[in-house]
């Protein structure tokens, strides 16, 4: 039995439990953010590690490093000893290795042209498993106009699924961006079915909607199960061409997507593409990484 003081207490305390768990349960999700080095094609891994770590990033995501596309024949993880030193240098920064963004494209039906894609989609595989590094990232990418469609996707597919088992002992998962030819919902979400289970997706969201305009919670409701990581960048169309632009000054639908994203439950990563590297007529890196953060966390306030 309690007395009035004791239950006036008690009722205090339960009133204020009840309070902070609606204000925790309230509170915006904080969205775990990584920059790919493609929109700093110049700098040096130091400088990129650096960057990341001052400017409010929690990971990077690397695709070339200082003018050499390929990672695994970059001096900087071109032995155990330096692929050591990147872990620990990253880890000191208190960053995250996100995913490794190879150039293996799946749809080749050239065998030299295909086999050279698939050993270096390896090669990734076995470097993202010495960086302890969750993902690598390939293309589908064409769907040759001589080809019939449905042969090319379970081209791509069956590709995806070869890597996939090759990934299967590593720890590593093979990501498919959605790219190039391959950006309508209904063929992505082909592929991923017959894939095999260790493979996921990389949502580019402007990337698919600059070229389908499909509404970004219908592609979520299609490709949501495979979803495992985000590229998000900005653009608007100028003179018939696609200008990429600083996030919120154009019209790629970030918003949308993030609210799909959030409603279904997705608390990976979100990572910044600022092509830089194949479009060096946009802002610096030291003008566009900065500004990032701060215009993207809007999304989820």
């Amino acid at each position: 039995m309690l007395n009035r003081r004791e239950f006036l207490r008690h009722g205090s305390m339960a009133a204020g439990a009840v309070l902070l768990g609606n204000s925790l349960a309230a509170a915006p999700h904080k969205p775990l953010l990584s920059f790919s080095t493609l929109g700093c094609p110049a700098w040096t891994l130091p400088q990129a590690i650096q960057f990341a770590s001052a400017n409010g990033y929690n990971g990077l995501e690397f695709r070339g490093i200082h003018g050499e596309m390929d990672l695994t024949k970059s001096q900087e993880f071109g032995s155990k000893g330096s692929v050591e030193n990147v872990k620990r240098s990253m880890a000191a920064a208190g960053l995250q290795i996100v995913s490794l963004g190879s150039s293996a494209e799946l749809h080749h039906t050239d065998n030299a042209r295909n086999q050279s894609a698939m050993d270096e989609a390896k090669r990734y595989i076995e470097l993202a498993d010495g960086l302890d590094c969750r993902y690598i990232r390939v293309f589908p990418n064409a769907l040759p106009a001589n080809q019939d469609k449905k042969a090319t996707l379970d081209l791509i597919a069956g590709r995806l699924n070869d890597l996939s088992a090759f990934a299967a002992n590593s720890g590593v998962t093979v990501l498919m961006e959605t790219h190039g030819d391959v950006v309508h919902a209904e063929d992505i979400a082909y592929i991923m079915q017959h894939a095999g289970k260790n493979a996921g997706l990389i949502w580019d969201i402007y990337n698919m909607w600059s070229i389908t305009k499909e509404p970004p919670a219908k592609v979520y409701e299609q490709i949501k199960s495979h979803i495992r990581h985000i590229h998000v960048k900005d653009g608007k169309r100028v003179d018939g061409k696609i200008r990429y632009v600083l996030m919120g000054k154009g019209e790629a639908p970030v918003k949308e997507a993030v609210k799909a994203l959030q409603q279904g439950g997705y608390k990976g990563f979100y990572s910044f593409e600022w092509e830089k590297r194949w479009h060096p007529e946009i802002e610096e890196p030291e003008v566009a990484l900065p500004a990032f953060p701060g215009e993207f966390k809007r999304y989820f306030s």
